[in-house]
């Protein structure tokens, strides 16, 4: 039991037989640094059920723990504040409760229990993924990982887009100007290659149009009769038509870039359980549309198109089929979504990364499935993210600006390598084992700064500051860690038994407060659906051990209970960073 789950126990006990009433909440706080006291219980929400003077009601309060709990050894009362201390037998009691247990603040899902579907990644098959793609990944796996840390059953899945007018741009630049090329051939990963051609498409098809504007054709008209884009449209038909060279030519191509993606994906370390294709998915819906039309649920216009009109929900009319009779987007996720909840019949809700531009399409989404009647549409949310930008501006991939992921996750490791040696900390390692370690250090600092900001906020993301090894950053916390694995690897003694009956320093006391708080940090950061709060929670637990380590001696306490509880305590600070990095994806070294 945490010390909040304790003392909240205990105050609603105090509160019961001190005023006769029952509480069900109790606000704490990290008490204020000039005041005496490890955690502090806010009086005010109690004043008006309690109806008192909030001095007065935590004196009371204060004394009742006092002569009742074992763990509260004094009090004082600023204001409607309670400052609480907690006697030391109480930490080192707790600390050894779960100085043994590897997976301290992770909950194992319950039986029977709904489970989540979190998508992400979702990128299209006419270009490599990107910088912007690289936040997406990061935030939808991380998200994965804590919800299921925090107790639940947790799936991976992405949609691929892997039809439509931008994939026929890559496969006819391809027939025009590919001259048979391979990924085998040129040696270039299959996504880069297919990509190659649609900057291509995009030059010839510019080019094009600035032709017929020069023999007078306004720009709007140059973009309609541009020979490139009406063969890309034929080539749309043919693909729905199902014309057979068109189909094989798209099913290679396809194949290419997933087999590149697969490689990227295993560079990011981000996996996947399922995948969904809009190829298979893009007919999906259409029947829910007629199930929708029985219920009154949609309406049809006189054209033939069918609308949802959700202005008394304080949203607009939004059209669910053409009047042709074909799907929008809208329609493919309503079946898509279904289409989830049949395949994985546990699902009870889902989560979608997908950019905060995307706001509004899922807000009508989510009404509409909870319009339709199912239980599990309650359960839907959007983890809406803000652009990442880069010193030098943003990006665009038809004009072949963006930043390439893997370029950037190259980058990051050369990065590494270079401060690595100027830093002049390698020796005794092999080349092999310099080459993990720029890996392992530049990937967890490209990591680290993209998921410490909060989701829904904008970015800049800066490479080189992020491999900093000071300050907030993913370095600067493996190297804490590493530090830890060297104390625990000197330490030649018995560290197994259990210590008891000490008195605590100062910052050993900070430091399982520090701990503690993992359990409730995890469970926090999936109500919110934020890796930043296990992120700086870990950069606080680091610092909290930086400031422990250089104050207090470990390996050289002459007391011996003292020495093995010091170093027993450095085992947990480890193990818990290395938790709280495996739940942002990141790889800890175990020396650097």
């Amino acid at each position: 039991m945490t010390l909040h789950q304790a003392l909240t126990t205990h105050i609603q006990k105090a509160v019961e037989e001190l005023f006769n009433i029952s509480i069900e909440k109790v606000e704490f706080q990290a008490t204020r640094k000039e005041f005496e006291g490890d955690i502090t219980m806010v009086v005010f929400p109690l004043v008006k059920t309690l109806k008192g003077n909030p001095v007065e009601i935590g004196n009371q309060i204060g004394n009742y723990l006092v002569t009742n709990v074992n763990e509260v050894a004094k009090f004082n009362v600023v204001g409607g504040f309670l400052n609480i201390v907690i006697s030391d037998a109480f930490y080192v009691e707790f600390f050894n409760t779960i100085k043994n247990n590897d997976t301290f603040g992770f909950v194992a899902p319950k039986e029977g229990e709904k489970a989540v579907m979190v998508e992400y990644s979702s990128p299209n098959t006419n270009k490599p993924l990107h910088l912007g793609h690289i936040r997406n990944n990061l935030l939808g796996y991380s998200v994965a990982e804590i919800l299921k840390a925090s107790g639940k059953k947790v799936y991976k899945t992405q949609i691929i887009n892997d039809r439509g007018i931008h994939i026929c741009k890559s496969m006819l630049a391809w027939q025009k100007f590919g001259k048979g090329q391979t990924p085998e051939s040129t040696g270039l990963k299959g996504d880069k290659l297919v990509g190659n051609f649609y900057v291509e498409f995009d030059k010839q098809y510019k080019k094009e149009i600035s032709e017929l504007v020069a023999q007078g054709k306004t720009e709007d008209e140059a973009k309609k009769l541009a020979p490139s884009i009406l063969e890309a449209q034929q080539m749309l038909l043919d693909w729905e038509n199902g014309k057979p060279e068109v189909i094989e030519l798209w099913k290679t191509m396809n194949q290419w870039v997933y087999d590149g993606f697969a490689q990227t994906y295993k560079n990011l370390g981000v996996d996947f359980d399922s995948y969904y294709y809009e190829s298979n998915t893009y007919l999906l819906g259409k029947e829910v549309v007629q199930f929708g039309l029985e219920k009154g649920i949609f309406e049809k216009d006189p054209d033939g198109s069918v609308w949802i009109d959700l202005t008394a929900d304080g949203l607009d009319r939004k059209i669910v089929l053409r009047s042709d009779g074909t799907a929008v987007y809208m329609t493919q996720d309503i079946g898509t979504a279904i289409q989830r909840v049949k395949d994985f019949s546990d699902v009870g809700g889902m989560v979608y990364t997908v950019g905060n531009e995307q706001d509004y399409h899922f807000k009508v989404l989510f009404l509409i499935l909870k319009k339709l009647g199912f239980d599990w549409a309650d359960s839907l949310y959007h983890l809406s993210y803000g652009m990442v930008e880069l010193p030098s501006g943003k990006m665009k991939s038809r004009e072949g600006t963006v930043v390439d992921a893997d370029d950037l996750m190259a980058e990051m490791t050369t990065t590494a390598q270079t401060i690595s040696e100027e830093l002049g900390k390698l020796d005794g390692y092999s080349e092999d084992e310099k080459a993990v370690l720029f890996k392992t250090i530049g990937l967890g600092a490209l990591k680290y700064y993209m998921l410490k900001v909060d989701p829904k906020k904008q970015m800049m993301f800066n490479p080189e500051e992020s491999v900093d090894f000071a300050g907030n950053t993913g370095p600067f916390i493996q190297y804490t860690y590493a530090r830890i694995q060297s104390i625990l690897r000197k330490a030649d003694f018995d560290t197994s038994i259990s210590i008891s009956g000490l008195e605590l320093h100062e910052k050993e006391k900070e430091l399982i407060k520090q701990v503690q708080l993992f359990p409730e940090v995890i469970q926090n950061a999936a109500e919110n659906h934020s890796p930043a709060l296990i992120a700086n929670y870990t950069y606080d637990l680091v610092k909290e051990f930086n400031s422990f380590y250089q104050q207090v001696s470990i390996l050289g306490e002459e007391n011996h209970d003292k020495k093995v509880f010091r170093v027993q305590l450095s085992k947990s600070v480890g193990n818990t960073i290395k938790n709280a990095f495996q739940l942002l994806g990141i790889e800890v070294p175990e020396r650097m």
